[in-house]
């Protein structure tokens, strides 16, 4: 039996599928622990299974990436273009983690409708509405929840009470390691006790934002990770993981955060406020990366020169390029109703703010690692089969479960 679900077709697993997204995983930090002798998994993927290099969605944030991936289909589709934005309707700054934001179902809610049994596992509860919109919660059926509020769990709510104890395994720190390594604990309890017929892990990137691939945290992180998933893979379950996004160090000789304070400079240029700077990498974890990504809207006033405040903007070192809100939601396929008159990239090892006094940077110990960009926008995709990958395609992370579903080698859908 197939499902079509946002003009893609799918095949409906007859065998335990689980698809992984870890938060900000850029290139180096899989191939450093299997180089290490750190992540045995891995490393069997890379003989027998597949592993490649894709895209993710630019803007290179949580949210719409994670969005992608479970609706395989762009932001111009599903909705969601940041983490954060301002709403036409209201003119309001918000988080995108509200349902209603959500223009197309995703692909848990037509596996349930099909008689499919999920697992939703993420690290921080600001997905986990978006994730599990449209599923009907039910012990056994269909479970979704964060390790942020596994506490808080109910059959109502989330499909499953009682989690912690499931796990063995009390409330991780939102701002550490154990948030994400609850996530593969659970999954792997979920596995061995409901067996779900689809499963989807997501990670929190606060090892990414502080460790770069190769450094002993990041490799005994990705050595956890491989412990886990070798547990998935001895159960059965055919394994494809991705990246929401990568990251990138942004800061400059001395470990200061390299930022473009593009609210100053308009307001030098156009008058205080007049102009309107939105950050979308904003969300409430802000100890990660002080609200400072590559990536920016700008909303200019009425009577403003597009024209010369792009040039002006362009100008400014370490922007990578500056679109026209047309431009930027044909180049990303995004949705143009929530984007500003301008989108503004900045360079690999740069990032963009609002004014100086309005980021509060005194959370950040190390030197600053964030994402947002285009440079960013290179992520792994691992399985533990042997993929029929199509000659000269470039895959992308919301290809994931076409993947997973559709080109397990042998069982390739015609």
């Amino acid at each position: 039996m197939d499902m079509n679900v946002n003009g893609r077709r799918y095949t409906l697993p007859e065998t335990p599928v689980v698809v992984v997204c870890v938060d900000g995983s850029e290139p180096g930090y899989i191939e450093s622990a299997v180089a290490k002798g750190r992540a045995p998994f891995f490393k069997r993927c890379w003989e027998s299974g597949t592993a490649i290099v894709g895209d993710c969605v630019v803007p290179s944030f949580t949210n719409p990436n994670n969005l992608s991936i479970v609706t395989g289909a762009p932001p111009s589709v599903h909705g969601i273009s940041g983490n954060y934005f301002l709403d036409p309707d209201t003119g309001k700054e918000v988080m995108m983690n509200d349902p209603k934001f959500l223009r197309a179902p995703t692909l848990f809610r037509e596996f349930q409708a099909r008689g499919k049994t999920l697992a939703i596992v993420t690290a921080k509860d600001k997905l986990r509405a978006l994730l599990g919109h449209g599923v009907a919660m039910a012990p056994g059926k269909a479970v979704c929840f964060s390790s942020e509020k596994s506490d808080k769990t109910t059959l109502a709510d989330n499909g499953i009470e009682n989690v912690n104890a499931l796990v063995g395994m009390g409330v991780p720190d939102v701002y550490s390691a154990g948030l994400s390594e609850f996530v593969f604990a659970a999954g792997v309890k979920l596995m061995e006790t409901m067996r779900p017929d689809v499963t989807y892990l997501s990670t929190t990137d606060y090892i990414q934002h502080k460790h770069a691939p190769g450094t002993p945290v990041a490799d005994d992180f990705y050595a956890m990770m491989d412990s886990y998933l070798a547990r998935l893979d001895a159960a059965g379950a055919t394994i494809v993981l991705t990246a929401d996004h990568g990251m990138n160090a942004k800061h400059d000789a001395a470990g200061k955060p390299d930022v473009i304070y593009l609210q100053d400079a308009l307001d030098g240029w156009l008058g205080a406020a007049a102009a309107r700077v939105i950050l979308p990498i904003t969300d409430p974890y802000v100890v990660h990366h002080g609200a400072l990504g590559s990536y920016a809207v700008v909303y200019l006033p009425a009577g403003a020169d597009a024209a010369a405040t792009r040039a002006r903007i362009a100008a400014l070192p370490g922007v990578e390029v500056v679109l026209s809100k047309g431009e930027a939601a044909a180049r990303f396929q995004l949705p143009a109703d929530r984007l500003g008159d301008l989108v503004v990239v900045s360079t690999r090892h740069k990032t963009i703010g609002t004014s100086v006094s309005r980021h509060d940077l005194s959370g950040l110990k190390e030197p600053l690692r964030s994402h947002g960009g285009i440079s960013e926008g290179r992520v792994p995709i691992v399985s533990n089969r042997k993929l029929a990958l199509e000659p000269g395609r470039t895959y992308r992370n919301f290809d994931v479960f076409d993947l997973a579903l559709n080109r397990v080698a042998g069982k390739v859908a015609a």
